[in-house]
């Protein structure tokens, strides 16, 4: 019996620590106000953007433009945590992309969430303050090498850096049950991670239940890359009880005529002479492609910082991609790299409905809903001091959990991973550099299947009496998100190509098996007289959990990467490990696209991280005079 699975749960104290609040870097709300060239433009104004911006013009002399799509936003389903995900249903501040139809899933396509907003997806996630394990940054660094410096070790002082931990209240930590360890963290950014003043008994008593499991480890912080049980912060700032996310770290209170923001504005292309960088064109994000185009230069660098879904197609319009792709759009090409826009992955969900009937603690999660005088009370809490149950940000979740799961078919699945033509399971006209990249994160995926170190599984606790949002940490499967040929200029095409990797459908199918075991079989929660809505206690072989799984499945948590990796060029790379585009110069992309695979995690950490990886890299030329 072999472990592969892994998880976390979170849940939040309240501590008071001072934002820098001021006046905010200049907005420049007319392209004709603009400075005829920059030493950087930026594009996109999201988590890492706004992070390198930040860090390049602290000098004060180092100029930066940022060019945003969305706007400025101070609407409350940003700010308020009451709620905490207000951000992910208010359609404003998001992108509309729809996936192509999904094959697996009989042709059902599926929302594609971007933030379209200053601050990015960091303004409309879930808030959640989470790594991944020390194997999943390991194995970044391992395509290049032993001695790459895209490891656990490599990345710590950067999360120290990316953000400001702000451990729980006294009362909360003792109650729930909390642990936590600050040498993991840092204590000098505008990001904050920070706790709520309250806990649902219901979390705790749900996590003690997983102890008695095999395999089950409870760790001492979240942030220590190591795969168990534990206790996560939030994106929040604990003096006013608000989100904290890129434009609250990294723009706002800002007094620097260096820094620039452009919003409203979409960059359709990066210019270039030769292979080097020389400047980006943009038009108003409501406006036409072919009408209007400003351009402005760049003394030094380009960055591109779009994400996952924009940043590939960004390249693509500039002539940086596959080449057969470029061709049929009719786009000349710069420089062939058959990688962009290819290896795209997210988590895959899952929702599954169990229930405890008689899990009688009082209060829960479920009497915000079902106990008037309860609601009652936590409104007047939250209106009066921002404490209370409104202050659990996501959602009104209580917890959110991963853990290591005892799986019988670990063995077996990482011997038939290893043994696959992992060729057939990519389009059939993927470049043979990108098919070997995708043999060398299966080789990898495979050895993680039986090790202990490897988060595959994530389920999320509601503090009550009901769980139900099951997550597939790294799956197997590949998609693209490429241009539309017949109409380069439109949103990009994005396809999941959810489940082309039989395997998928394996760990998820154990996944479900492991949960229901936990929720059924456990003698730990035996009393709580537990109920299985969905998939059902019929539902029992391989092929009955496959037939649910087409169902229900969803392809996306919200978590786009890999369509811009950060992997040598002869396994399909796009960046090397300055994330510099490989056959161009000065040019880069620093966001979620260059993750090679994904880690077992959201994904809104790590990239703050990889942002000031990144910053510190460029800080370090440029006081050596090499950039």
């Amino acid at each position: 019996m072999q472990r592969f699975l892994l998880g976390v749960l979170a849940v939040s104290g309240l501590c008071l620590a001072s934002p820098r609040k001021a006046d905010a870097a200049t907005v420049v709300t007319r392209a004709a106000n603009l400075d005829e060239s920059y030493d950087y433009v930026i594009v996109g104004g999201g988590t890492a953007g706004l992070t390198v911006a930040d860090r390049l013009t602290a000098d004060g002399k180092t100029t930066v433009l940022v060019i945003e799509f969305g706007q400025l936003s101070n609407s409350a389903s940003i700010t308020s945590v009451r709620g905490g995900i207000g951000g992910m249903t208010d359609s404003s501040l998001q992108f509309s992309i729809t996936s192509v139809p999904q094959i697996n899933l009989r042709n059902r396509s599926t929302p594609v969430m971007v933030g379209k907003v200053v601050g990015g997806s960091s303004a409309i996630n879930a808030m959640m303050t989470i790594r991944g394990t020390a194997e999943d940054y390991d194995r970044w660094g391992g395509f290049f090498g032993a001695n790459s410096s895209w490891s656990w070790n490599g990345l710590l002082p950067y999360f120290r850096r990316a953000v400001n931990f702000v451990p729980p209240n006294a009362d909360v930590t003792k109650s729930a049950k909390i642990s936590y360890d600050t040498s993991f963290w840092g204590n000098t950014s505008s990001v904050f991670a920070a706790w709520p003043s309250f806990q649902y008994p219901a979390s705790t008593v749900l996590l003690e239940a997983f102890r008695g499991l095999p395999g089950v480890e409870l760790v001492s912080d979240s942030g220590g890359g190591k795969p168990g049980l534990y206790w996560y912060p939030t994106f929040m700032d604990p003096k006013v009880v608000t989100r904290s996310y890129a434009r609250t770290g990294h723009y706002d209170g800002l007094n620097r005529p260096n820094y620039q923001l452009l919003t409203g504005s979409k960059v359709n292309k990066i210019l270039f002479d030769g292979t080097t960088a020389v400047g980006v064109t943009f038009v108003a994000a409501n406006g036409r492609s072919d009408t209007n185009v400003t351009t402005v230069k760049v003394k030094k660098e380009v960055i591109i910082a779009a994400g996952a879904i924009h940043s590939p197609q960004i390249l693509q319009l500039s002539g940086v991609g596959p080449k057969k792709l470029l061709d049929a759009a009719k786009i000349g090409t710069v420089v062939e790299l058959p990688g962009v826009g290819q290896n795209f992955q997210d988590h895959t969900t899952l929702s599954a409905s169990f229930s405890f009937r008689t899990l009688n603690l009082d209060p829960s999660s479920d009497d915000l809903y079902s106990n008037v005088t309860f609601a009652n009370w936590a409104s007047s809490m939250w209106s009066a001091n921002k404490t209370g149950p409104y202050s659990v940000a996501t959602g009104n979740s209580g917890a959110f959990l991963s853990f290591p799961v005892i799986s019988p078919r670990a063995a077996e699945i990482s011997s038939a991973l290893t043994s696959q033509n992992h060729a057939q399971y990519l389009p059939a006209d993927t470049h043979p550099t990108v098919v070997a990249g995708y043999v060398a994160q299966m080789k990898s995926l495979a050895s993680a299947l039986v090790s202990n170190g490897t988060a595959f599984y994530n389920l999320v606790m509601s503090g009550g009496a009901s769980s139900g949002m099951l997550v597939d940490m790294h799956p197997l499967s590949r998609g693209t998100v490429n241009i539309d040929p017949a109409n380069p200029n439109r949103e990009p095409l994005v396809d999941y190509r959810v489940l082309t990797n039989p395997l998928d459908s394996l760990i998820m199918t154990d996944i479900l098996r492991y949960t229901r075991k936990y929720h059924l079989d456990n003698p730990a929660t035996k009393s709580f007289g537990a109920t299985e809505f969905a998939p059902g206690r019929s539902v029992t072989t391989d092929q009955q959990f496959a037939d649910y799984l087409v169902e229900s499945i969803n392809p996306s948590y919200y978590h786009p990467v890999g369509t811009c990796s950060m992997l040598p060029r002869e396994l399909g790379g796009v960046v090397d490990e300055q994330l510099k585009v490989y056959g161009t110069q000065g040019l880069r992309v620093v966001d979620a696209s260059v993750i090679s695979t994904i880690p077992g995690a959201n994904t809104c950490q790590t990239t703050y991280a990889i942002a000031e990886k990144v910053s510190a890299i460029l800080e370090m030329l440029m006081k050596t005079g090499r950039c």
